[in-house]
């Protein structure tokens, strides 16, 4: 059950974290994985280490906001793995030069980063891929986000949660577009992961951990998990969905 033998799959920003762990989910179900990242020695080394596994990955270093060299580098990576993408995980969505500073606090020219990469960097993996699901009648996209596109939140993460919801309402539509090419298209909204605790103090982190009912922040290797099954044949029924994995936090 939720076999993804013989399927190409795309994950983009894989070099890390959650990306990581469904890229090494979804080549443990059997998907040859094309594993992206902006810094080559990220990809490499997660690809590598699917490939010690024993499965199927190949680096691909692109930048996703890159219309040009996101299709240049997806058509690489498809020969060298054998044929087409059957399965995109759009992933990335941390810019590099993402600034955590109000609304208020922050310049116009730090607006577009994270708008960009959520927005138009998804977009452009989409577009690489989705004429190709078209004309086989089979796909399966699958869009990260977070609780902060739906929930108001005084972090200084506007502009991310900008981002996120407007990707999450694109994928609402083109999940209406394209069901009749039997494509499915589906958000999965994550809570506060691992990485996290790189990134806060010992007081942040035990306020985000009080947030949460499970009491510990997510694992990528989950978040795989729950990716492998909406790419599966399984999921051929669900789509236009954003489906909340965050351990209980930020319920509705």
């Amino acid at each position: 059950m939720f076999s993804l033998q013989g399927r190409i799959a795309l994950v983009s920003g894989a070099g890390q974290s959650v990306g990581a762990g469904i890229a090494t989910v979804l080549a443990r179900q059997g998907a040859a994985v094309i594993v992206n990242d902006l810094h080559a020695d990220r990809a490499e080394k997660v690809a590598a280490g699917i490939v010690a596994e024993g499965n199927r990955a190949a680096p691909a270093v692109f930048d996703v906001t890159d219309l040009d060299a996101t299709i240049s580098a997806v058509r690489s990576a498809e020969t060298e793995l054998g044929g087409p993408v059957d399965i995109l995980v759009n992933n990335a969505g941390i810019a590099d030069s993402r600034v955590n500073k109000r609304f208020l606090e922050l310049t116009p020219d730090q607006w577009r980063g994270p708008i960009d990469l959520n927005i138009y960097g998804a977009m452009n993996c989409v577009y690489a891929v989705i004429f190709g699901m078209r004309d086989r009648g089979w796909g399966r996209i699958v869009q990260i986000s977070s609780g902060s596109a739906r929930t108001g939140q005084n972090i200084g993460v506007s502009m991310y949660a900008t981002g996120k919801s407007g990707i999450e309402g694109f994928i609402r539509h083109l999940a209406a577009e394209t069901g009749q090419f039997g494509i499915t298209a589906n958000v999965v909204a994550l809570g506060q992961q691992k990485n996290l605790e790189h990134i806060y103090s010992a007081e942040m982190l035990e306020k985000a951990l009080a947030s949460i009912p499970i009491g510990r922040l997510g694992d990528p290797i989950e978040a795989g998990a729950f990716c492998a099954y909406l790419a599966s044949d399984e999921a051929g029924g669900m789509t236009g969905q954003t489906i909340d994995f965050n351990g209980g936090s930020q319920t509705r």
